[in-house]
């Protein structure tokens, strides 16, 4: 697969598609180049570090906004003014192994590393990475 047909999140190391702010994550390019080629989004150096910064900013949204659902979590990473938060809500919630309206714990690693799958395959409209990466990030982000 040549890099132009790879999705964004892919080519940029950001399986959330999480957009950049002041704040520089742990593992983001910031070179010239990287902001160049990419205007919104984070580059990061890794999928691992990607991952990273999709678990902190769940386990942001649950440990200091009180978010505390599925439903809760998407309609904050996905607002319905951009996207069709409902069919995202309804996937992850799936992936997850819950109900959207019940109450996860992203404290531990099979919960958090199942919500940030979910969240990685919809964005991405697919699954790209291996279990083992995913993992890693999950971890980081936990310890």
């Amino acid at each position: 697969m040549s890099t132009k047909q790879e999705p964004r999140g892919v080519r940029n190391n950001n399986p959330g598609n999480i957009d950049r702010r002041a704040q520089v994550w742990q593992g983001e390019d910031r070179s010239p180049a990287a902001l160049a080629r990419e205007e919104r989004f984070c580059v990061f150096d890794t999928p691992q570090a990607g991952f990273r910064a999709l678990a902190k900013t769940l386990l942001t949204y649950q440990n200091k906004h009180g978010l505390r659902t599925v439903r809760e979590m998407i309609n904050r990473w996905a607002p319905p003014v951009e996207n069709p938060t409902e069919a995202y809500i309804t996937q992850v919630a799936r992936e997850v192994g819950v109900g959207s309206r019940e109450v996860v714990n992203l404290n531990k690693q099979v919960p958090l590393q199942r919500m940030v799958t979910a969240i990685a395959r919809h964005e991405n409209g697919g699954l790209f990475w291996d279990e083992a990466v995913i993992e890693a990030g999950v971890r980081q982000a936990l310890a």
